[in-house]
């Protein structure tokens, strides 16, 4: 019997040592300095900041990070996007990574908003690229903070499609988001390789995210570099509408730009990362 119970406590500490052991994102370190934290958009591995990391890791230790089931980082069990929230902070807690400034792209600003408003005193600074505290408002009308359910017949679909119809798929909306032909591709291509469970459920998690009350607790400056495709007056009123309770955000709008503004509009994205990190 004593036997017995000691095999299950064996067992029971491998299975949580597995799932504490589950890494929900990759990062490489480059550079020295100041750190700089830099989170992807949905679907992207870390690489989407490569010129930005050849300029920054001049100047700042850059720490990109790739999340679970994007690129070759291996998924991890849900819920995705809260488990990368949790590990981030124990990122930089343990790395004692002091005052970091967080730079940010679509899901990845979002998730910026997310830390800055639950741990209020741990970062410098935020630099968000085209995200906000509410993806879903976007697409549904009235939005009022309603609970996507993982299990609906828009994820089944998902789940289901054949890997060329998901390709196609993927190569449409990414023609919407890049203006940049060339960088088009790569995005394919990263959007092509994702874990497909990760894609459909984190995007859910996304969307069930709603901090448009929460980013009130935000006291380190919050910078916005914003597309203004397809029409700037629309980009403005989306952004005055979910930004209301944060009334200090600077926002810049980037003239001629889709969602991808680091790559549609180069020079002017990298002349106001440099001038806010000064």
């Amino acid at each position: 019997m004593k036997t017995k119970s000691i095999l299950i406590i064996l067992f029971m500490l491998l299975v949580s040592k597995s799932v504490i052991s589950q890494t929900a994102f990759k990062v490489d370190v480059k550079g020295k300095g100041a750190p700089v934290l830099l989170f992807p958009g949905f679907g992207c591995t870390g690489e989407v900041w490569n010129e930005t990391v050849a300029e920054l890791s001049k100047n700042y230790e850059c720490h990109i990070f790739t999340f679970a089931g994007f690129g070759n980082v291996a998924p991890i069990e849900g819920p995705w996007l809260s488990t990368i929230k949790e590990q981030v902070i124990l990122y930089v807690k343990n790395k004692k990574l002091k005052k970091a400034i967080l730079i940010g792209h679509s899901l990845g600003g979002t998730l910026s908003l997310w830390l800055a408003s639950e741990e209020t005193n741990l970062f410098k600074k935020l630099i968000i690229v085209d995200a906000l505290p509410a993806s879903a408002a976007l697409m549904i009308p009235n939005y009022k903070g309603e609970v996507i359910p993982y299990d609906n017949p828009q994820s089944k679909m998902m789940l289901a499609m054949d890997q060329k119809a998901f390709n196609a798929m993927n190569s449409q909306s990414i023609s919407y988001m890049c203006l940049n032909k060339e960088k088009q591709k790569t995005i394919t291509e990263w959007m092509n390789t994702v874990d497909r469970k990760t894609y459909v459920y984190g995007y859910i998690d996304m969307l069930n995210l709603d901090l448009r009350k929460e980013i009130a607790r935000i006291k380190i400056p919050v910078v916005i570099l914003a597309a203004t495709n397809p029409d700037l007056n629309t980009v403005q009123n989306t952004y005055k509408a979910q930004y209301e309770n944060l009334p200090s955000v600077k926002i810049y709008y980037a003239a001629n730009s889709a969602h991808f503004v680091m790559y549609d509009q180069p020079k002017w994205f990298m002349e106001k990362v440099k001038l806010e990190l000064q």
